[in-house]
């Protein structure tokens, strides 16, 4: 794989890519961008919302890795983004409201074998990999139809 595309995220101390995506508020996929590991949320986040100005101007929700930056970029562009902390309460897992719909779109594309890892070797191919894997879970979903998976017994 090209090294000039990837990059370590110095949190999760991991080298690859980051899957960045906007998903309307069924989960359906608007926007994907495949960057460098190394990429902040916040820079990403702008580049995002750039995107999403010119196509869909609305409310946006996102993380704590979007906050400052993007939020204000967003505002700049008229779009009303707002931070979603989690709840500090809680120990482990607990559903937040507006982000469980972007983990639950990533589960749905992560259904996708090709999608588990890293394979492709640009940055373009995987969010291609990654629209065609909307796309047929929404053909799925169009249709009806089920197939068995891994996961199935």
């Amino acid at each position: 794989m090209p090294t000039s595309t990837q990059g370590i995220d110095a949190g999760k101390k991991i080298v690859g890519r980051k899957r960045s995506i906007v998903v309307d508020a069924l989960g359906l996929l608007l926007l994907v961008m495949v960057t460098a590991a190394s990429v902040s949320d916040n820079e990403a986040g702008k580049q995002l919302l750039t995107q999403l100005a010119a196509s869909h101007p609305t409310q946006a929700w996102g993380d704590t890795g979007y906050k400052n930056q993007a939020v204000e970029h967003g505002a700049a562009l008229g779009i009303d983004a707002d931070v979603v902390p989690r709840n500090t309460q809680i120990k482990g897992f607990s559903v937040t409201p507006r982000r469980w719909v972007v983990e639950h779109s990533f589960g749905w594309i992560m259904m996708h074998r090709q999608l588990a890892r890293d394979y492709e070797t640009k940055p373009a191919h995987s969010e291609s990999t990654i629209r065609l894997a909307m796309i047929s879970h929404l053909a799925k979903r169009a249709t009806s139809e089920t197939t068995p998976t891994w996961r199935d017994a």
